[in-house]
């Protein structure tokens, strides 16, 4: 494994901040793999590090096929984790919505420019952002329809399942989708959480990562099947909002089979602690998705269903 500074930048508060990037192999710029972009990305950045220690393992046992190169960036935003906020602290900016980037724009444009420039070689890339809903999620492969995705390689992950959804404006700021349009095959992993260490689905995604890289001929390892994934639009999900604020009693979690009418929650007045509505299932499925805060707001989606084919 070698460590190589990527860019570097002085900031007004706390010096020179320097983005690193750790190679495994020698060769073909085969797999670029990205994590945490943002300050609350536990689960991200802890994927990379059990990922990092994998694959330094590999290269060591000679396991890291001949002329093949990856490498990997843990982090991208390490001074707003150290800091505990979200976004880029001097501008609440997101590094993930600032590509292609500015080589001469502000700090997050700088950043995503020169990550970019960086990492657009490679033949495959895969980055573990965190999702847009808070909460708890099936792991799945997500990708952009920009003409250039692949669902076919997406299978070779294992996972159960493989999302494609339109991209929209502001996603064209971000990293996939400017990966694709460069001509790398991007992938978008995403793991079960974000600000919270899940042991199970961070080993789940670096099986995964593994196995890909395994059948893309980049690396020696011997992986199992994993799921045959289904296929799906994000557009075929079911979305189920809040019909009142209060305290979410959760009685239904994901990846369980639910039928329609069925309670999935319950909101509870937080003064008087009555059930002010429940949560019921409009159709037979599979819960993809479910937030998980300790108090919800009226209208906002708490769970996500796949609709079952054949009821």
């Amino acid at each position: 494994m070698d460590k190589e500074v990527l860019f570097t930048m002085n900031t007004a508060f706390r010096g020179e901040y320097s983005i690193y990037g750790y190679t495994y192999g020698r060769g073909e710029k085969a797999a670029c793999i990205v994590g945490a972009m943002r300050g609350n990305e536990y689960q991200q950045l802890y994927i990379c590090s059990l990922l990092s220690k994998r694959l330094a393992e590999l290269e060591s046992q000679g396991d890291i096929v001949s002329g093949k190169e990856i490498m990997m960036v843990p982090s991208l935003n390490y001074n707003s984790l150290n800091a505990g906020m979200k976004y880029w602290l001097a501008d609440d900016s997101d590094i993930n919505r600032s590509f292609p980037g500015n080589p001469e724009g502000p700090a997050t444009s700088r950043i995503a420019a020169s990550l970019l420039e960086r990492v657009r070689e490679y033949s495959y890339g895969i980055q573990f952002p965190s999702f847009y809903l808070q909460g708890e999620f099936i792991p799945h492969v997500r990708m952009m329809r920009t003409g250039h995705e692949s669902t076919n390689l997406a299978n070779l992950f294992g996972l159960p399942y493989v999302l494609t959804s339109d991209s929209r404006s502001f996603d064209h700021a971000t990293l996939n989708y400017n990966w694709q349009i460069a001509g790398t095959e991007a992938f978008s992993i995403y793991s079960g959480g974000t600000d919270r260490l899940d042991e199970e689905y961070a080993n789940l995604a670096v099986s995964a990562v593994l196995r890909f890289l395994t059948r893309m001929g980049i690396i020696k390892y011997p992986c199992h099947g994993g799921y045959i994934s289904t296929v799906m639009h994000e557009e075929e999900m079911i979305s189920i909002k809040a019909d009142d604020a209060g305290f979410f009693h959760k009685l239904v979690g994901t990846n369980q089979e639910v039928k329609r009418g069925q309670v999935l929650a319950e909101i509870v007045d937080p003064m008087d602690g009555k059930v002010v509505s429940e949560v019921l299932a409009p159709t037979n499925g599979i819960v993809f998705f479910v937030q998980d805060n300790p108090i919800v707001f009226q209208n906002i989606i708490i769970y996500k269903l796949i609709r079952k084919l054949h009821q």
